[in-house]
C-alpha cells in the first residue's frame, strides 16, 4: 500500500549550535507570522509550514500505527505559487526506515514528486546506500528517476548507472549499468575491478530476488572478455534460488568434450533437487541428479550418477579396464542427524558400477598422498558421548578402486560395537584406593567371500596381468602356505568381542617422583567359520602357449589354521604394572628445562599361541616413541602382548625464554620374562622385524625443534640395539616464512621380506605456497618413490622389466592462483604415475580451471592432457 504526505504527523529537526539556533528560531517566527497572515486571510483551517511539507503522508501501518516523516534540515521555505516546499543545508528526510540525505530537497505537492539534488544519497532499509547527483522520486520513495547512480548494497555488491528508474520499490532498472562484488580500489576509487558486468539493461527485481542482464559484458580490469544476450542470477541475499547454475566443462581422449549445466530446484525451504546433464561427444549423455533435504534435527543427501556409454571399446578390456561394460555409473548418499545434545545417528555410503568410473568421468578424486591406495569407504552408524565415556555402533562396506583389488576380497564388516567409560574413584569412598577405572569393550562381526594373500620375499605376481599378488613361482606353481605366504584376509565369517578392564592412580611423593601402578585384564574370545570352496582364477591366452593362468583358492587357509570350518578360543590375560617418572626442573637465562627418566615394568602371563588364531584388525604394528610405553604395543584387538616387559626411556624439553622449543625422547623395550608375543608370528607374521622381536628391542628416538614461528623440524627414528643402523627414519621440516609456505617430509624403511616387503621402502615429498602478493599465489607439489630402482630385474611372461630412475615421481602438481573477495581463479596441473601391470606404466596428466564469481557463480574445465607412457623399463610383475 502506498504512503502518502499528510498534515498531523511531522517531527522537525535542526541544528542545535550556536548563531545557527537563532537563525532557525528566527526563520521559525517569520514562518509563523507569514502563515498566520496567510490563515487570516483563507477561509478554511490554518496551516503550518510543516502541515504543508507533510501534507500527504500520513499513514497507518499495518498494526495501526500511523508512519512518521522526520524532518532535518538547516532551512524550510514554502513557494506558494510554484506550490513547492524546499528544505536547505543539510537535509535529512527519514520515512519507513528510508532516510534520504542531500544539499537540497524539493518537494512538489501539484506532482506529489520529491527532488533531492546535492551530495544526494539514499539508505534503505535493508543497508543499501545509493548515491546520485540527482533523485526525482515519489513522495513515498518508491518511484522515480535516478542520476549518476552508484549503490553500494549490505552484501557488499555495487551497481552503477547512467540513469536508474525505480517502480513500486520492487524493481530498479539500471540504464547502461554496471554490477560487480568487488570493492573499489582504496588508492584509485576510479580504477576498474577485477570483474564487473557491464550491460545496456540491469534489472533488479526485489519481489523475485533476481537479477538480469540484458546486452551484457564480463570485463576484467575494464577489458571485456566474453559477451552473453541475456543472462540472470539470484539476489545476492538470496542462499537459495531455482534455476541454471554456471556450467562445468570437461575434456578427455576417452569421453571426449563435454559440458555440464547444472539445474538447481529449490522446491521448499527444506528440500531441493540439482540435476546436470553432462553432454559428452563421445560416450553420450552423462546424467547426475542430487537430492539434499534439510530438518530441524539433522539432513541427508542422495546422488546418482549414471550414462548409457556410446562407445565402450575407448576404454581398456577387464582387468586393466571396464572392457565392454555399457552402463557405469554411481549412487552415493550421505546423512547424520541428531537425537540429542549426545546422540547422533548417519550414514556415509559410495556403490559404484565399477573401479574406474570416478577416473574415468573426472568425478571428484582423492588426493596425492593417496594415488597408490584407493578405496570407496560405505558406513553406517550409531553413536553417544558423554562426559567421561563414548558408545559407537557401526557397519562397514569396501569397494577397492587399486588396480591390483579384487572385491571378493574386501569385507562387509558389521556390527562393529565399541564402548567405553572411565571412572574415577574417590579414595574417601573406596577405602583409599582411589584412582581411575576404564572399561573398553569391543564386538567385531565381519565376511570375506575370498581369503586375501600376500606373497614373502620374491613372490611374483599373477603371471596372466601382472596385477594380482598371488602367491606362486615362477613356473606359476602355488605355494600359499607360511613362510612362503601371508594370509592377510580370512575367507568366511569371523566374531570376536573382546573387554578390557583397567585400573591405574598416580602417586607424587616429597620428593617429586611419580609413581603410577595400574591393573589390568583383556579378556577375548573369537569364533570362525572358514570358507573353504570359494575360489577365483585368470587365464590369459596373449601371455604365452599354454595360456598363463593364475588361481586364489580359499582351501589353502587349512595351510594356515588346519582343516576345521569352524573354531572358537577365548582367553584372559590379567597383567600389572607400575610406571615411574621423576622430572628435574632447571632455569637457566637460555632456557627453562625439564629432564625426566620414565621407567614402566608390566608382568602378565604368556600369550596364548597365536598360530591358532586369525588377525584382522591388529597388522598395523610401527614401533616408535608414540606407543613406546603402551601396555600392548599392537594396534587392534585380536592380538595382545603377554609375558614380562620392561619399557624405559628419558625425555628431555628446553622451552627458550626467548621463543622457541626443543623436546627430545630415547627408549628401549625388552623382554625380561616369557615369551616374546612380537617373535610369535601369526598367519600375517606382525610381530616379526618390528623391531620388537628380540629380547631387548631396537631404539626408538624422537626429536622435535621450533626455534620459531617460522620453522620446526620433527626426525623419528628406530635404530638397530646392537649397530645402531637406521631401521625406520621419518624427517619433516616445515617453514612459515610469510610469503612462502613449505614442507618437506622423507622416509626410510628397511626392507621387511617376512612381511611382504621385499626391498626397502624409500619416499621424498615436498610441497609449497607461495604468496606472490595479496592476491596472486603458487603452489607445488611432488612425490619421488625412491625405491622404484630397487625392484628386481627379471622376466615375467615373456616381458622384460629393468630399472627405474633414482628419482622415480609418483607424483607432481603445479597450481596457479588469484583470490580476493570477489574472485577466485585457480589453474591446477598433476601428473600421476600409474602401474598398469603388464601393460606399459603411465602417467595421467590433468589440468583444470575453476573460476568463482562471487555472487554470479563458479564455473571449471578439467581436461586430461592424455596418459603419457613411462619409459622407465618397469613393469607392475616386478617383485615388491
Amino acid at each position: 500500500m502506498g504512503r502518502r504526505w499528510g498534515p498531523e504527523h511531522v517531527e522537525t529537526r535542526r541544528s542545535t549550535s550556536g548563531t545557527t539556533v537563532m537563525k532557525h528560531v528566527l526563520l521559525a517566527l517569520c514562518a509563523i507570522l507569514v502563515v498566520s497572515g496567510l490563515a487570516a486571510a483563507l477561509p478554511a483551517a490554518a496551516q503550518t509550514l510543516n502541515d504543508k511539507l507533510t501534507q500527504r503522508v500520513q499513514t497507518q501501518s499495518p498494526g495501526g500505527k500511523t508512519d512518521r516523516l522526520l524532518v532535518d534540515a538547516n532551512e524550510l521555505n514554502y513557494d506558494r505559487d510554484k506550490n513547492t516546499i524546499g528544505a536547505r543545508g543539510n537535509v535529512q528526510l527519514y520515512y519507513q526506515g528510508r532516510i534520504l540525505q542531500a544539499d537540497r530537497v524539493t518537494y512538489n505537492r501539484n506532482t506529489n514528486r520529491v527532488f533531492a539534488e546535492g551530495n544526494a544519497k539514499m539508505t534503505e532499509r535493508d543497508g543499501t546506500v545509493s548515491y546520485a547527483t540527482r533523485f526525482e522520486l515519489t513522495d513515498d520513495f518508491k518511484d522515480g528517476f535516478i542520476d549518476s547512480l552508484r549503490a553500494d548494497t549490505a552484501d557488499k555488491t555495487h551497481f552503477t548507472a547512467a540513469r536508474a528508474e525505480r517502480t513500486a520499490g520492487e524493481q530498479t532498472v539500471f540504464t547502461n549499468g554496471t554490477y560487480t562484488a568487488c570493492e573499489p580500489c582504496k588508492n584509485d576509487a576510479t580504477k576498474p575491478p577485477f570483474w564487473q558486468i557491464r550491460a545496456k539493461r540491469i534489472i533488479h527485481n526485489n519481489s523475485e530476488q533476481m537479477i538480469y542482464y540484458e546486452d551484457a559484458t564480463l570485463e576484467l580490469y575494464g577489458h571485456p572478455v566474453a559477451w552473453l544476450p541475456y543472462f540472470s542470477t539470484p539476489d545476492p541475499s538470496v542462499e537459495r534460488k531455482s534455476g541454471i547454475l554456471a556450467p562445468t566443462y570437461v575434456y578427455r581422449s576417452y569421453i571426449g568434450a563435454g559440458v555440464g549445466i547444472p539445474i538447481y530446484w529449490a522446491i521448499d525451504p527444506t528440500y531441493d533437487l540439482t540435476v546436470t546433464p553432462t553432454f559428452l561427444t563421445k560416450q553420450g549423455l552423462l546424467a547426475d541428479a542430487t537430492w539434499r533435504q534439510q530438518f530441524v534435527n539433522g539432513s541427508y543427501q542422495i546422488r546418482g550418477v549414471g550414462i548409457f556409454q556410446n562407445d565402450p571399446s575407448a576404454f581398456y578390456a577387464f582387468p586393466y579396464g571396464p572392457g565392454s561394460r555399457h552402463t557405469r555409473g554411481e549412487l552415493e548418499s550421505k546423512g547424520e542427524f541428531f537425537i540429542n545434545d549426545k546422540w547422533k545417528f548417519g550414514w556415509d555410503a559410495t556403490l559404484l558400477s565399477d573401479r574406474w568410473f570416478l577416473q574415468h568421468y573426472a568425478m571428484p578424486t582423492t588426493s596425492l598422498s593417496a594415488n597408490y591406495f584407493q578405496e570407496a569407504n560405505s558406513s553406517i552408524y550409531f553413536t553417544g558421548k558423554g562426559d567421561r565415556g563414548y558408545f559407537d555402533l557401526r557397519g562397514f562396506y569396501f569397494q577397492g578402486l587399486g588396480r591390483s583389488d579384487i572385491q571378493a576380497q574386501q569385507p562387509l564388516v558389521g556390527p562393529v560395537l565399541d564402548y567405553n567409560k572411565t571412572i574415577d574413584i574417590k579414595p574417601e569412598n573406596s577405602g583409599g584406593i582411589g584412582g581411575q577405572f576404564e572399561i573398553d569393550f569391543n564386538f567385531t562381526k565381519m565376511s570375506r567371500e575370498l581369503a586375501s594373500y600376500e606373497a614373502i620375499g620374491a613372490t611374483r605376481l599373477d603371471r596372466a596381468y601382472g596385477l594380482y599378488n598371488v602367491c606362486e613361482t615362477a613356473a606359476g606353481v602355488p605355494i600359499y602356505k607360511p613362510g612362503s605366504c601371508l594370509l592377510r584376509g580370512f575367507g568366511g565369517d569371523y566374531a570376536r568381542a573382546t573387554l578390557n578392564l583397567s585400573w591405574k592412580r598416580k602417586f607424587i611423593d616429597p620428593l617429586g617422583q611419580v609413581w603410577t601402578p595400574f591393573v589390568f585384564a583383556h579378556v577375548n574370545a573369537t569364533w570362525a567359520s572358514a570358507n573353504l570352496t570359494n575360489t577365483t582364477g585368470w587365464s590369459n591366452p596373449l601371455c604365452g602357449n599354454p595360456p598363463c593362468t593364475s588361481v586364489i583358492t580359499n582351501a589353502s587357509q587349512s595351510n594356515f589354521f588346519g582343516p576345521n570350518r569352524e573354531s572358537g578360543a577365548a582367553s584372559v590375560m590379567p597383567g600389572v604394572g607400575i610406571e615411574y617418572r621423576y622430572p628435574f626442573l632447571a632455569s637457566t637465562s637460555v632456557a627453562n628445562m625439564v629432564f625426566e627418566p620414565i621407567v614402566q615394568v608390566i608382568t602378565r602371563p604368556n600369550e596364548n599361541s597365536r598360530n591358532q588364531f586369525i588377525n584382522e584388525d591388529a597388522q598395523s604394528l610401527v614401533f616408535d616413541d608414540s606407543n613406546l610405553f603402551d601396555w600392548s604395543k599392537y594396534s587392534g584387538y585380536d592380538r595382545f602382548e603377554g609375558g614380562t616387559r620392561a619399557n624405559y626411556g628419558a625425555q628431555f624439553t628446553a622451552n627458550f625464554n626467548k621463543g622457541g622449543y626443543f623436546n627430545m625422547m630415547v627408549g628401549q623395550s625388552r623382554q625380561l620374562a616369557g615369551v616374546n608375543s612380537y617373535n610369535t608370528a601369526d598367519a600375517a607374521n606382525i610381530g616379526l622385524s618390528s623391531g620388537l622381536d628380540s629380547r631387548a628391542s631396537d631404539y626408538v628416538a624422537r626429536a622435535t625443534f621450533a626455534p620459531n614461528s617460522m620453522f620446526n623440524f620433527v626426525a623419528k627414528g628406530r635404530f638397530d640395539e646392537k649397530s645402531f643402523t637406521v631401521r625406520r627414519l621419518d624427517l619433516m621440516a616445515n617453514a612459515n616464512l610469510g610469503r612462502l609456505e613449505a614442507s618437506v617430509q622423507y622416509a626410510r624403511y628397511d626392507a621387511q621380506p617376512l612381511l611382504g616387503y621385499n626391498v626397502r621402502r624409500e619416499g621424498l615429498a615436498a610441497n609449497g605456497k607461495f604468496k606472490i602478493d595479496d592476491n596472486y599465489f603458487a603452489t607445488g607439489s611432488v612425490i619421488f618413490d625412491l625405491s622404484r630402482h630397487l625392484y628386481n630385474s627379471g622376466n615375467t611372461g615373456g616381458v622384460v622389466i629393468g630399472s627405474a630412475p633414482l628419482f622415480s615421481i609418483a607424483g607432481l602438481g603445479a597450481g596457479i592462483g588469484y583470490s580476493d573477495e570477489c574472485t577466485t581463479i585457480m589453474l591446477n596441473y598433476t601428473s600421476i604415475y600409474r602401474d598398469n601391470g603388464l601393460l606399459t606404466p603411465t602417467r595421467n596428466q590433468t589440468i583444470m580451471l575453476q573460476l568463482q564469481l562471487r555472487t554470479v557463480g563458479d564455473t571449471s574445465f578439467k581436461s586430461s592432457l592424455g596418459d603419457v607412457r613411462v619409459q622407465d623399463g618397469l613393469s607392475s610383475a616386478v617383485l615388491r
